[in-house]
């Protein structure tokens, strides 16, 4: 699971068609950081996400096949990016796999990682406020009946 958070996440930080524009490490800062991104991945995996300038990472994952949402949060440092790539950092992995960043347009993304294009996540911009403006009301309260407000004191 921990390896699924990581391709999640340290994909955040590109689609394969002409179209889509590949970042560079810096590009992908200025795009990426500190930005709310919900995510589905090639595997079924989904979430929520958000990854800071300090290489720290927040937010939900659902694996394919249930309906857990689970709350993940990776330490400073674990978003890596160096002059050529973006990788991830995470103690006990073997390795530090690195990813492709495509730009698809102004609000979304997708990452793979580097030289598996079909383990991917595609990334798509949220933004919280908008969704407190698509909520519906709260019901009104019950009104007063006449009755119940002319009622004599006892």
């Amino acid at each position: 699971m921990l390896l699924r958070v990581i391709v999640a996440c340290a994909c955040a930080l590109g689609v394969t068609s002409a179209l889509a524009e590949d970042l560079s490490p810096d590009q992908a800062r200025a795009f990426i950081a500190g930005k709310l991104f919900a995510y589905n991945c090639f595997d079924g995996t989904s979430g929520v996400g958000r990854i800071f300038g300090d290489g720290s990472v927040i937010g939900t994952i659902r694996l394919p096949g249930t309906n857990l949402v689970r709350f993940a949060n990776l330490p400073p440092g674990t978003i890596k990016l160096t002059h050529t790539s973006v990788c991830a950092h995470l103690q006990g992995l073997p390795i530090e796999p690195c990813f492709r960043l495509q730009k698809i347009d102004y609000h979304s993304f997708r990452g793979s990682i580097s030289g598996l294009g079909f383990a991917y996540c595609d990334f798509y911009q949220r933004n919280p406020r908008a969704a407190l403006t698509r909520r519906a009301p709260p019901p009104p309260p019950p009104a007063k009946t006449a009755a119940a407000s002319a009622r004599p004191a006892p």
